[in-house]
């Protein structure tokens, strides 16, 4: 729990009685790999906080092909927030790469506190903006950077998780194949 009210005031300092309530509404969870914490189809209802371990939120099409989207090292709240938002069922899956301990709290719960503390509303707006804009940048290295820089950025961003996950989530989350990883390593002298 240090870990998590540490996490809230790097983005916005909130008050003691805040922490304490913000606190009270979450309970230690666990995700083994492979889990999911959302899944398709399903509405949802719960945000967490993850401490550790490293999970994707990823697209499946009607082929079956997986596009990940995002992945999640800790510290960092995942969730999944269009469902939760528009109160329509998910569009995309959450799940553990690894096994992971988390914090798990119900997203009605969490919001109901902003009106009595509305330090943790500024918190909920910092960290909100602060996705847009890490998905906005996201886009753009989609767009704009080479195979090659996109995977230079990954391990900048995420130092050590390529020994850690299958290298086909990380071409996924590229968007290169599993092949044109392969040679990006080779052209790099990887391992």
């Amino acid at each position: 729990m240090e870990q998590l009210i540490k996490y809230v005031n790097e983005v916005s300092p909130i008050t003691k009685e805040a922490e304490d309530d913000f606190l009270n509404i979450f309970r230690k969870g666990k995700l083994t790999r492979n889990d999911y914490f959302a899944t398709y189809g399903e509405y949802s209802s719960k945000i967490a906080f993850v401490c550790s371990g490293t999970l994707r939120a990823f697209y499946r099409s009607k082929k079956g092909q997986e596009y990940n989207k995002t992945i999640f090292i800790p510290p960092c709240f995942i969730a999944a927030y269009s469902s939760l938002i528009t109160r329509n069922k998910n569009q995309i899956y959450i799940q553990a790469l690894e096994d992971c301990e988390v914090l798990i709290a119900n997203y009605t719960r969490a919001s109901e506190l902003y009106d009595k503390h509305h330090c943790l509303e500024r918190f909920s707006r910092k960290l909100s903006e602060s996705f847009f804009v890490a998905k906005e940048h996201r886009e753009i290295d989609i767009v704009l950077l080479s195979a090659t820089e996109r995977y230079a950025k990954f391990q900048k961003d995420f130092p050590g998780l390529e020994q850690r996950i299958p290298q086909y989530h990380i071409a996924s989350y590229l968007g290169v194949t599993p092949t044109q990883l392969s040679r990006i390593r080779k052209e790099l002298s990887l391992p």
